[in-house]
């Protein structure tokens, strides 16, 4: 299963008074929480993985293990999160989805439009970053891909740069999604490079760059420049990132570390456990290094 056939499904616009808490033992449960932790690593939760249970629920346990965002989110919840003293590091943005995107000319014009009217909503609501896509091949060559993307990311770079938003490319594997051009690391950083402004970021998905290509921890060493945000997920099945899968994640987030990186880490696997949060809280303390 992938985010294509679940995040649909997504909702969770609720009040905080859902919770029964008032504003200031809400922030006081995140900060109580939060300092238990290292606070080497900023820790995000990605909504999809979670959909089953209720926004307000989903956003106590966050304060109660000490995640500080929870992301990719449409535009009407990403002030939501704001309401329980949460962030939304990392925002949706088109309803084009995963197999269209900017390695086509053909959809430059709506994906332009939708990026240049969601990027200052996004500051306004204080979302620092949004997701993009290179979209399937469908048969062109990676370079040709590349220079597409390089056109119409070019085109957003004004806007980004003048809000202060981050646009990530997201890195995922071919097994789960089939065709898609935005498969192996070398290429999303040639088309940082190309495109040439530090508001383009990777979105390095180690669950997928596991499957691609797997050295990560030289990849992430190689590639860093570039990459601005952090997914994860255990390998094989998209499940629990504990010993019941191949990564070392310690290890993984120690190198992040090491890179210099500030940005956040999301946790994206499909839980195996019943206890759903209680997988989400082994995942946040294997990460915080």
């Amino acid at each position: 299963m992938n985010r294509r056939n679940m995040i649909k499904n997504v909702g969770g616009t609720i009040a905080l008074s859902a919770l029964g808490v008032s504003n200031s033992n809400a922030e006081k449960r995140i900060i109580a929480a939060t300092a238990k932790l290292k606070g080497n690593i900023k820790h995000s939760v990605c909504r999809w993985c979670y959909e089953t249970i209720p926004m307000e629920e989903l956003a106590k346990a966050c304060g109660d293990i000490g995640i500080q965002s929870i992301e990719l989110l449409d535009e009407k919840d990403w002030p939501v999160v704001s309401k329980f003293h949460l962030k939304c590091a990392l925002g949706n943005v088109t309803d084009y989805g995963i197999t269209r995107g900017f390695n086509r000319l053909e959809y430059h014009d709506k994906l332009i439009a939708d990026y240049t009217e969601k990027i200052p909503k996004a500051a306004a609501v204080g979302v620092p970053t949004l997701i993009c896509f290179s979209g399937n091949s469908d048969g062109q060559t990676d370079n040709d891909g590349l220079i597409n993307c390089a056109i119409g990311l070019r085109k957003l770079m004004p806007i980004a740069e003048e809000h202060g938003v981050t646009l990530v490319i997201e890195l995922l594997n071919t097994n789960d999604h089939k065709d898609y051009q935005c498969c192996k690391t070398s290429w999303a950083y040639a088309l940082c490079e190309m495109v040439g402004s530090q508001k383009l970021k990777i979105l390095y998905d180690i669950y997928h760059m596991q499957i691609m290509e797997g050295n990560v921890v030289d990849t992430i060493k190689k590639y860093h420049k570039h990459i601005g945000h952090y997914h994860t997920g255990g390998v094989p099945g998209r499940h629990e990132i504990d010993e019941t899968q191949e990564l070392n994640y310690p290890l993984v987030m120690k190198t992040i570390l090491q890179t210099g990186f500030t940005g956040y880490v999301a946790q994206e696997f499909l839980p195996l456990n019943k206890n759903k949060l209680e997988s989400l809280k082994k995942a946040v303390e294997i990460c915080d290094v």
